[in-house]
């Protein structure tokens, strides 16, 4: 019963006036709050309405579960403890994760500052060292931009319907031109009727 006794004052800081309660050496069980179900079940209830509890709750939730105030009292403060305890844990790991979060942010926010002071301070070299960074980062995009710029620079042959057109068009001359074609016809024209009328 004595380790039992200083194992419950070190759990507990207060309680020093509830003497009377510590009688009743046959309760020694109770004392490392050894819990049925019920008595758990209605201690997480009170607690979840009243996590801190005034002196006549505490009598009155120690008379309904026949358990001393004072394990009453050790309950509640190492629930709050729990309770605390966990919370802590939680905004610790949240706080972790923001901080891991801001920390990769920052480097890059860094790095891209790095890099736009270089671009200002260096203008004119970082437009010349671009297109062969960029093309000996890609190959094949080097190989696709040289046949394309080599097929720009190149044009297709003239196609042949200009060609096609003029001499279709031969044909098409005495029709659509007609003032040159009477010109050229009408006298040797006149002279076959010559030759004709003087036979």
């Amino acid at each position: 019963g004595i380790d039992e006794n200083e194992a419950e004052r070190a759990s507990c800081s207060r309680g020093s006036g509830s003497d009377d309660e510590d009688g009743g050496n046959g309760d020694g069980s109770r004392k490392k709050l050894r819990l049925s179900k019920e008595q758990a079940l209605v201690l997480e209830e009170t607690f979840k309405e009243h996590s801190t509890l005034n002196p006549k709750q505490k009598l009155a939730l120690a008379k309904q579960l026949n358990l001393r105030t004072r394990q009453v009292e050790v309950w509640f403060q190492n629930r709050r403890a729990r309770t605390k305890l966990k919370q802590t844990e939680v905004d610790c790991e949240y706080l972790k994760k923001c901080c891991d979060n801001l920390t990769e942010e920052n480097r890059r926010l860094q790095k891209e500052v790095s890099e736009l002071r270089a671009l200002k301070l260096s203008p004119h070299l970082y437009m010349h060292m671009t297109p062969p960074t960029t093309l000996t980062m890609c190959p094949s995009c080097e190989r696709v931009s040289t046949s394309s710029s080599a097929a720009a620079a190149v044009p297709p042959p003239p196609p042949p319907p200009s060609s096609s057109a003029v001499s279709g068009g031969g044909g098409r001359l005495p029709t659509v031109v007609g003032r040159p074609s009477p010109q050229r016809l009408t006298p040797w024209a006149a002279i076959s009727h010559q030759q004709r009328s003087a036979r």
